[in-house]
């Protein structure tokens, strides 16, 4: 048996309202890749906070090497040879890369003077040797969500930790990225690491893992050899049920169009966006069109020209037949767009309101939910419970949660929810299922097929091909902010979406 590295005993931890852990027993080998696996608020990454310093457990034990430890915070946790790389970046957005890859490991001439010589060499050998492609001098808020990753993977490769945490580490990442993600943490293993790996992807964990531990509302449920279980029992022992991931759409019933964009482009760029070249095309009622393409091929900047986010763009949007092009982003909301961000801190949610004003920040002054300029508090209790059941989004205070202290998924599901039940008649979501476990990816795939059912019309932006090829009518494929492809999921397959996604081949005559 290798030598035990990290041992978690009987960890609990409780927050108003919900217990996160309920003793709790974990451990991680020398040399082992352990998943942890469960729902959206099963207590993953709290546990794996408690191990970086960032909880303290109400009780149980930590054992490192062998030895107990108190991890009072994360200079402790990194003195102790433990990195982590959280979901939810901590990264200054206006430092540059390298600032923050040295944050809180700085190197110091007399004086006080920064050696950034030295870091910058480390920094840059670190990105090459795992073809992480970063400039050490960009700041934060001017690269992709997908970039921000591997700069928080670098900040845990540059202290030389030697236990790795990965929480939700393939989120934001492509396929291709995924692989070599998977091939990374495997020659990290060889190079002596340890690594827990929290994800909702089943996949990953056959294709990466040595074994499962699965938590399920806070409890251990099991933990077993990954070559000992399927993907369908863990998904069942991660959810508690059989969950359907295979969706028949059939043919599509398609309308008049909703949105029109015509010879959109974006040429005068600015704050480190990506250029669009001459974009058109359309989306109908009725149907799924799906963008497809590597991060930061000039999706974002598409989906910020149609929502109002970004206004330097040149042609025009066309909004049930009106041209919106020069409209504010409440106009466009209330005049039939719905919109899951891809950033859901930066763009979908105030994090320090409770859940119940997240819920109606596009609607609040609406008549049901404000008086003469005050708002009806029972009005926006009482609909915010109905979405909260009716969504499962979970949370331990109810409508007085405050939404920073919920999980992840969870405050994916509050955006999910709000979007949904708003007046609207184009849905544009991007990454709808980024960090959602197995059940409530089936529940919001169900969701979306619904919406186009009932004659919506949805606009769905991903990175997972998967979701890509299995809940769409149309793939559009983008690359150097260009449409090169439009394709029928029937008439493509996940290969040749990659040599589109590449650059590597392109339809000829799109538009013409």
């Amino acid at each position: 048996m290798e030598r035990k590295v990290i041992e978690m005993l009987n960890i609990t931890k409780s927050f108003p309202g919900v217990i996160a852990n309920d003793h709790v027993s974990i451990t991680l080998h020398d040399g082992e890749i352990l998943a942890l696996l469960g729902e959206n608020g099963a207590g993953k990454s709290t546990l794996m906070s408690i191990l970086f310093g960032l909880y303290e457990p109400d009780s149980g034990e930590i054992r490192v090497n062998g030895k107990p430890v108190k991890i009072h915070d994360p200079n402790e946790a990194t003195k102790l040879g433990i990195g982590m790389v959280h979901q939810h970046f901590k990264l200054v957005q206006n430092f540059t890369v390298l600032e923050n890859v040295v944050l809180g490991a700085e190197t110091t001439a007399a004086g006080g003077i920064l050696k950034m010589k030295e870091a910058r060499k480390k920094v840059i050998e670190l990105s090459d040797r795992y073809h992480f492609h970063l400039d050490p001098d960009m700041k934060i808020e001017d690269i992709s969500v997908g970039q921000q990753q591997r700069v928080e993977i670098i900040k845990m490769l540059y202290r030389n930790n030697d236990i790795l945490i990965f929480d939700e580490p393939t989120a934001v990442l492509t396929p291709q990225e995924i692989d070599e993600l998977m091939d990374i943490m495997r020659q990290l293993v060889q190079e002596g690491k340890s690594i827990l790996f929290i994800t909702h992807k089943l996949n990953e964990i056959k294709a990466v893992a040595d074994t499962v531990t699965i938590l399920r509302k806070g409890k251990l449920i099991d933990t077993r050899p990954v070559a000992d279980v399927s993907i369908e029992e863990m998904s069942r022992l991660m959810v508690g049920h059989k969950v359907n991931l295979n969706f028949d759409l059939g043919e599509p019933e398609v309308g008049k169009d909703v949105i029109q964009i015509q010879n959109l482009s974006l040429n005068h760029p600015r704050d480190g966006q990506k250029p669009l070249h001459d974009i058109s095309f359309h989306v109908k009622e009725g149907e799924i069109v799906c963008i497809a393409g590597v991060d930061g091929n000039g999706q974002s900047e598409l989906i910020g020209a149609l929502t109002g986010l970004i206004d330097n763009y040149s042609g025009k949007i066309l909004l049930n037949g009106e041209d919106v092009s020069n409209k504010n982003i409440r106009y466009r909301n209330t005049h039939g767009i719905s919109h899951v961000p891809e950033d859901r801190h930066k763009y979908g949610l105030i994090l320090d309101y409770n859940l119940a004003k997240n819920l109606v920040l596009q609607s609040y002054f609406l008549p049901e939910f404000q008086n003469h300029g005050m708002i009806r508090e029972n009005a926006v209790k009482k609909y915010s419970e109905k979405l909260i059941a009716q969504y499962d989004v979970r949370a331990g205070q109810g409508t007085e949660t405050t939404t920073r202290s919920m999980s992840g998924g969870n405050q994916q599901k509050a955006i999910i929810a709000r979007e949904l039940e708003r007046e609207h008649n184009l849905l544009i979501a991007v990454q709808p299922t980024r960090g959602l476990d197995v059940g409530a990816i089936s529940y919001i795939h169900q969701q979306i097929i619904a919406e186009r059912n009932a004659g919506k019309a949805v606009l769905l932006v991903s990175f997972e091909l998967n979701e890509v090829l299995g809940i769409s009518d149309r793939i559009l494929v983008m690359h150097s902010g260009e449409i090169v492809a439009d394709v029928k999921p029937s008439q493509t397959d996940e290969q040749e979406l990659g040599l589109y996604m590449s650059g590597a081949k392109r339809m000829e005559g799109l538009y013409a």
